[in-house]
């Protein structure tokens, strides 16, 4: 099952592996450059298996000074050793046998960041899907699932922090200036989630009482000094472990839970088991340097990581071709514990348009593949939100077509039948069909299939009979590898919303399956009646975003407003917002291309200020709403031939009309929404600045704008409104004297912290408009730029190649050629990095054709380069041949 070579992987291939593991002991005496490593590995030979058979270990990039076979050296006739795989032969016929390989390692060399490294003088380990072959020979996938025994010996003084997974077993003094520590962990785990940690760090600590009344220890080991910023991060993991108990009834099986934050980190956090590693930005918060989106995004990643004990841990994949039954379960559990933290409808509303801005893209782009694909030649390249985001979706409908209580059913089915074990899609899916009695078969095409369905809908209405006629055709287009597709099953909640707001209850329906306020949408075609309807409905369909479809349903604007005036499901009234909105942008872009003058229609705008005004809704929602369609949303409703310029001039376009046309509602709103006393992160007083922020960013439309924002940001006592305004000046307003001022006081402020740094990197290199190249080229100059650290290289160079259309979008294709050069300069040395970035471009073919053809031939450029990794070959290829 091994990718290094970069060979093609295929599900069917599949097979368990010849011997098994039972048990593994790792001893590390750690050493900047020359760590040690010695593994003791126990197996026996599977039944049935040829005993002729060798022992196959995968290794990337090993150095090995000792081989033991049951602690008796091997002679180099019985053994073939290479960086990437040792082959030991003529092993024992039945009984158990232990192999012992020893290791040495340069953490400080390793830039990948992947396996065992060494960062800010902290030594710290990072293995999913396949870093632990870069620390020892070892049979590297995860349905080899063992005990861990882990011994690490360190210099005491610059390593007094030494830890592993799960419990403690005890240490010491070890020889003159060193000292040791035992960790045991009694769960079998897969070498992905093996984990280690030493250096001199900080401690945070608290305790948790689980249900059964045991006393679990927490600890969030941060860099000396930052301990204060840990407090938040501690609280949303109490939360998130009460709330698994409450939710699934999942209790935490460890006597402790560890989180440590390190700055260099590829990924946003890890869960190995009871010792989860964070990139520090997901852990570190305060009002000074934290935003609000911030705190939502440690909440939910503390959360999410917690959540993989069972749900990734416990039961794990037996495959990375089941890497979805993992990440999508557990990011599905992490928005449903995020949407009883806060506002649900808030949430659902910024999970969709998250989906849409990057997973839809990438379904109808050339990266598209299955949530559960088939093939692949790097798996660092699948961890996508096709996988995570759209694998939640899919996790969410199962909820929806069981119900809360089946589907809590079939979750603890799941578990009573999985754990400890490496799982299926299959085995998840047949868990729910058995408690429900329910087919999946037609459903699990949703784990299958790629692509965004299409649903087109049309209604007809016969007032004499009474009746509501709805027709509903479903399509899933072709993607790469799949040119056919079979019809899903697509559950689409629904209601009939009559003219005086109220729903109707149709007194009997006719054409599908309907559960509840459900459609079920089995074939190409479907059409469903509707009887006992007093007068002509308004449809509001696929309420709550219960399906992730495209869905092309032609409603009045009149509609549209009935609809966002009177649903009860808060997030079809944004939806409606949205769709009146779209017309108007879309048809702006069109107009400016074609040279035309660009106008608004009035009524939208009039529903639009009627909800920012309407003070029965929460102040989040009341933001959501006003914020509109962004400009990728835009582009990938165009849907080809796109010109970035054009998409920017007509959103901004549209905002400024809306911006004077309810200035005195946006000037209430700036003044309501002051929130008076200390900063708290709670969904109450982030909805408010979200909802001030929104009003704050239309008056910069209008006159006084920069003066509005200026002042803004001198009086902001907390990050979040501090960085909206510096955004706005630097968006709006780049070459006044104001900005320059705010940037620079900005800087002079918090020069010595690397997160609010890059706060300060990504506004700038987000802001729009053929400048913005040269504003990056002279920002990588900068002191303050650390090539090495992947959360600075995602907020200047990800920042401008993801989130500046316009400037990373230039005709004459220097953007792309800016990228192509970092993309080799990064690939070296962090190909995971490198390739992540590199996905910008998946979009490049629905550009128009100047820029288009500009895009083909940087990425040829970037093909034909030699010495590409793995990572970055597969996605520039996918890219060029789909």
């Amino acid at each position: 099952m091994r990718t290094d070579t970069g060979q093609i992987i295929h599900l069917a291939d599949y097979r368990p592996t010849d011997f098994v593991l039972e048990r593994v002991d790792l001893t590390f005496e750690l050493d900047p450059t020359a760590t040690r490593v010695e593994s003791r590995l126990i197996f026996h030979r599977r039944d049935g298996v040829d005993a002729g058979l060798p022992l196959v270990l995968d290794g990337d990039d090993l150095s090995m000074t000792e081989l033991r076979l049951d602690q008796i050296e091997l002679p180099a006739s019985q053994f073939d050793a290479r960086a990437d795989q040792l082959i030991i032969r003529d092993l024992p016929q039945s009984a158990p046998f232990e192999v012992t390989v020893v290791t040495v390692l340069n953490p400080e060399a390793n830039t990948q960041l992947m396996g065992l490294y060494r960062t800010n003088g902290v030594y710290c380990t990072q293995c999913e899907a396949e870093g632990f072959r870069r620390i020892t020979y070892f049979p590297d996938r995860p349905d080899v699932l063992a005990p861990y025994t882990v011994t690490i010996i360190a210099d005491k003084a610059t390593n007094p922090v030494l830890l592993s997974n799960g419990n403690f077993l005890g240490g010491g003094n070890y020889d003159e200036g060193r000292h040791f520590a035992a960790w045991f962990d009694p769960f079998p785990k897969p070498s992905y989630l093996f984990a280690l940690v030493a250096g001199d760090l900080g401690v945070v600590e608290d305790s948790f009482t689980t249900q059964s009344g045991r006393d679990v220890a927490l600890k969030i080991y941060v860099e000396h000094g930052k301990e204060p910023r840990a407090a938040y991060a501690m609280d949303a993991l109490k939360r998130s472990m009460k709330w698994d108990e409450e939710r699934f009834g999942r209790e935490y099986d460890l006597d402790i839970f560890m989180i440590v934050a390190v700055s260099d980190f590829n990924m946003g956090a890890m869960e190995n088991k009871g010792l989860n590693v964070f990139n520090d930005k997901y852990v570190l918060a305060d009002p000074e340097t934290a935003t609000d989106q911030d705190y939502a995004n440690i909440e939910a990643i503390i959360a999410h990581e917690y959540f993989h004990n069972w749900t990734g841990n416990r039961i794990t994949c037996r495959d990375w071709f089941q890497l979805c039954l993992k990440e999508g379960l557990t990011v599905y559990r992490d928005h449903e514990f995020s949407a009883d933290m806060r506002s649900r409808a808030v949430k659902r509303i910024a999970e969709v348009r998250h989906l849409k801005a990057e997973q839809f893209p990438e379904d109808a782009g050339p990266l598209a593949h299955p949530v559960r694909p088939t093939t692949y030649r790097e798996i660092n390249n699948f961890y996508t939100t096709t996988v995570y985001e759209k694998g939640s979706e899919v996790t969410r409908m199962i909820a929806t077509l069981l119900g809360r209580d089946g589907f809590k059913k079939g979750m603890d089915l799941y578990f009573e039948r999985h754990d400890g074990e490496a799982a299926t899609v299959e085995d998840f899916v047949r868990c729910f069909a058995d408690v429900s009695g329910r087919d999946l078969s037609q459903f699990s095409r949703w784990y299958h299939q790629a692509g965004t369905p299409l649903v087109t809908a049309s209604g007809d209405y016969d007032a004499a009979r009474q009746i509501f006629t709805l027709s509903l055709q479903q399509m899933v287009p072709a993607t790469p590898g799949q040119p056919v597709k079979e019809a899903m099953h697509i559950p689409l909640s629904f209601a009939l919303i009559l003219d005086n707001g109220t729903t109707a209850e149709p007194s009997a329906v006719d054409g599908g399956e309907v559960t509840g306020d459900v459609l079920h949408l089995t074939e190409r075609a479907q059409t469903f009646t509707f009887s006992g309807i007093a007068s002509r409905p308004v449809l509001s369909l696929n309420r709550g975003f219960s399906a992730p479809i495209n869905l092309e349903f032609k409603q009045t604007p009149a509609d549209l407003v009935h609809i966002a005036r009177h649903d009860t499901d808060q997030f079809s009234r944004w939806q409606a917002l949205t769709d009146l909105a779209l017309p108007n942008l879309l048809q702006a872009a069109r107009d400016i291309r074609s040279g035309k003058e660009i106008s608004c229609d009035p009524a939208f705008i009039s529903a639009l200020l009627e909800a920012a005004a309407d003070e029965s809704l929460e102040p989040a929602f009341r933001a959501q709403a006003l914020a509109l369609p962004s400009e990728s949303d835009m582009a990938r409703e165009l849907g080809g031939n796109n010109d970035p310029d054009a998409i920017h001039a007509a959103r901004h376009g549209i905002i400024e009309r809306i911006a004077k046309a309810g200035r005195p509602v946006f000037e209430t709103l700036l003044s309501q929404m002051r929130i008076e006393g200390p900063f708290t992160p709670d969904a109450d007083g982030a909805g408010k600045r979200a909802l001030r922020n929104s009003a704050l960013s239309y008056l910069s439309y209008v006159e006084g704008g920069a003066a509005r924002a200026t002042d803004a940001f001198n009086t902001a006592d907390n990050m979040t409104d501090m960085v909206q305004a510096l955004t706005i000046l630097a968006h709006r307003f780049p070459d006044a004297t104001e900005t320059a001022e705010a940037l620079s006081a900005f800087l002079q402020r918090f020069e010595e912290n690397p997160l609010v740094l890059d706060k300060w990197f990504a506004i700038q290199a987000t802001i729009p408009g053929r400048d913005a190249l040269a504003r990056v080229k002279a920002l990588l100059q900068d002191a303050r730029y650390v090539a090495s650290n992947p959360n600075r290289v995602r907020s200047l160079v990800g920042a401008f190649a993801f989130s500046n259309p316009t400037g990373f979008n230039r005709a004459d294709g220097e953007g792309y050629r800016f990228l192509a050069e970092q993309i080799l300069m990064i690939d070296p040395r962090n190909p995971q990095l490198a390739a992540r970035i590199l996905t910008s471009m998946r979009s490049w073919r629905s550009l128009e054709s100047v820029r288009a053809d500009q895009a083909r031939t940087v990425l040829a450029e970037i093909q034909r380069h030699s010495g590409l990794s793995t990572d970055v070959r597969d996605i520039v290829e996918r890219m060029l041949t789909a």
